[in-house]
């Protein structure tokens, strides 16, 4: 790409700046008829699966959704081609999300059924708590994932606890029951240790002998108490995290996101940040 494109009043920069900038007028204009595509999109999903619905729209909704895809596609398409750091757009969170929900519309030229896998445009939503600048839920946000980054080593090794938990339920129900009461397999035995610890309970399984009801009777207060754990866990880690500045702004050069509010240069590239 040669240096011209990338000088202030080339098409490239203005496509930047429309599409990266949230806090300019075009920018904003951008980004709230993309967020209004994004709904309008999901519901043309959500109304195709209504069968009344489909059987008489069904050609409006096709060609509705299909250029709604080839807009977002080209959208796409501007996004890599604007922005000055390509792979780092692509394989960041955004770019993935922009990426993922393009593709179920194509891939209904070879399964039809895909389509409703458009729903995971929904994610493309997160973009207006930055587009708005809603700095507290921002800030929640970080919060949250702060929390949830800290708990992971305590939640990983308590889900390896429950599963060997449920493994030894399983098989101790398995040789206590019959195959009568639907206790046909280990797996199977262990699929309703796991429905009963977690309190769901379906009810398609159920010990029939008393050894087998007073065993299920103790996974069942056994499983008011798991539930807690891993409510105590992140408790825990949202009480530690520091209440830091919200971040909002972004670098017009290397277009990274969730810059501090004050700062004057770029974190990523050192370039100076425009007021």
């Amino acid at each position: 790409m040669s240096d011209k494109s990338r000088e202030p009043g080339s098409f490239r920069e203005t496509v930047r700046e429309i599409i990266f900038r949230h806090d300019t007028p075009t920018g904003k204009i951008f980004d709230v008829v993309l967020l209004i595509l994004i709904v309008i999109s999901i519901l043309l999903v959500m109304l195709e699966s209504v069968d009344s619905i489909r059987a008489k729209y069904y050609n409006l909704l096709w060609v509705c959704e299909w250029i709604i895809t080839i807009l977002f596609t080209i959208e796409y398409i501007l996004r890599i081609y604007s922005t000055r750091q390509t792979w780092a757009y692509i394989k960041s969170f955004y770019g993935i999300v922009d990426l993922i929900s393009i593709i179920p519309t194509y891939l209904t030229l070879f399964a039809i059924s895909s389509q409703y896998l458009s729903t995971v445009r929904a994610l493309r939503l997160l973009r207006v708590f930055r587009i708005f600048k809603l700095s507290q839920y921002l800030g929640e946000g970080r919060v949250l994932a702060q929390a949830l980054r800290a708990s992971r080593p305590k939640i990983t090794v308590f889900l390896a606890t429950v599963l060997a938990t449920s493994v030894i339920i399983g098989s101790i129900m398995y040789m206590v029951e019959s195959d009568e009461a639907g206790f046909t397999s280990i797996p199977r035995s262990i699929y309703w240790a796991i429905v009963t610890l977690t309190t769901v309970g379906y009810g398609d399984i159920a010990p029939q002998t008393t050894l087998g009801q007073t065993l299920a009777a103790i996974v069942m207060i056994l499983g008011y108490g798991i539930i807690a754990v891993p409510t105590g866990i992140v408790s825990v880690e949202l009480a530690n995290v520091q209440d830091e500045e919200v971040q909002t702004q972004t670098c017009l050069y290397c277009d990274a996101e969730g810059l501090s509010p004050t700062a004057k240069y770029c974190e990523n590239c050192g370039s100076e940040l425009e007021d």
